[in-house]
């Protein structure tokens, strides 16, 4: 659509681990994705789009979101650095009018203004650099135009998932993604562009059992599969024990019920 720029360096050097990571999981990601459904629809709906608007979906993914707006009318543009999730992300949305371009949140390849709302679910807060993706968001949203944001929060159970696999990386993450889910946070990247709104609510990810959320999350959450491709045999098999077990600890009946705790902003371009 118009607004994008289409010589733009797609992935900034500093970012191109990270979008292999995010790539491995391609088709699968979409499991992962049926996990927060809830709180994806929460973000819509909080955005409301609109017949004819434009739309940016920044960190696509597998482009649920940007499939939720495509049918409400709106004419969406997702992009995300993971080449594999957009690959999906094409054959998922057969029938919608949604162009999916390989980009990099910290550099979106689009003008000033270019669009009438911008959204991400739990995709931008993994940016590397905050603050660059912040101004990036502010930057492509006309005056007006709405933002929509679903963010993890730091003392919820998808950061203690994280809390699980840290002490088999080589090195944990230089900034946390998980501070994008605290209301000082936000409003200190955010507010002076947005009027913002922030709410904290929860998403609820269903699962048969813990060895079941382990097959999911290794075969296509980019972090965990990575994760356990680089141990040795030991020490995978006692990530994914404690992964499992992780898990288990909310067994209810036949199944498991993880409550996620997320925060949803949105907000209005000043």
């Amino acid at each position: 659509m118009d607004g994008l720029i289409t010589n733009a360096p797609a992935i900034q050097p500093h970012n191109e681990r990270a979008a292999a990571v995010w790539s491995s999981g391609g088709r699968d990601y979409e499991e992962i994705i049926r996990g927060v459904y809830d709180g994806i629809d929460a973000a819509v709906a909080g955005l409301a789009p609109r017949p004819g608007e434009g739309i940016l979906d920044v960190a696509t993914g597998t482009g649920i979101t940007a499939r939720a707006c495509a049918r409400r009318g709106a004419h969406v543009t997702g992009i995300d650095i993971a080449a594999g999730l957009l690959d999906a992300a094409r054959a998922l949305s057969e029938g919608l009018a949604i162009d999916y371009r390989l980009g990099d949140a910290e550099a979106l390849p689009c003008a000033d203004g270019s669009f009438d709302a911008v959204v991400s679910t739990f995709g931008v807060m993994f940016a590397a650099k905050p603050e660059a993706a912040a101004r990036e968001l502010a930057r492509v949203c006309r005056p007006g135009g709405r933002l929509a944001l679903a963010t993890w929060t730091p003392d919820g159970t998808v950061a203690e998932m994280f809390s699980v696999m840290r002490p088999y990386m080589a090195a944990a993450p230089a900034v946390s993604p998980f501070a994008w889910g605290r209301r000082e946070r936000l409003e200190e990247l955010l507010g002076d562009a947005f009027e913002l709104t922030i709410t904290t609510q929860t998403s609820h990810y269903v699962e048969t059992g813990g060895e079941a959320a382990w097959n999911t999350f290794v075969s296509g959450y980019g972090p965990t599969r990575a994760l356990a491709a680089s141990l040795d045999d030991e020490r995978r098999s006692a990530l994914k024990r404690d992964f499992v077990a992780f898990h288990e600890r909310y067994r209810e009946g036949e199944g498991i019920h993880v409550p996620r705790t997320f925060v949803l902003t949105l907000g209005v371009r000043r």
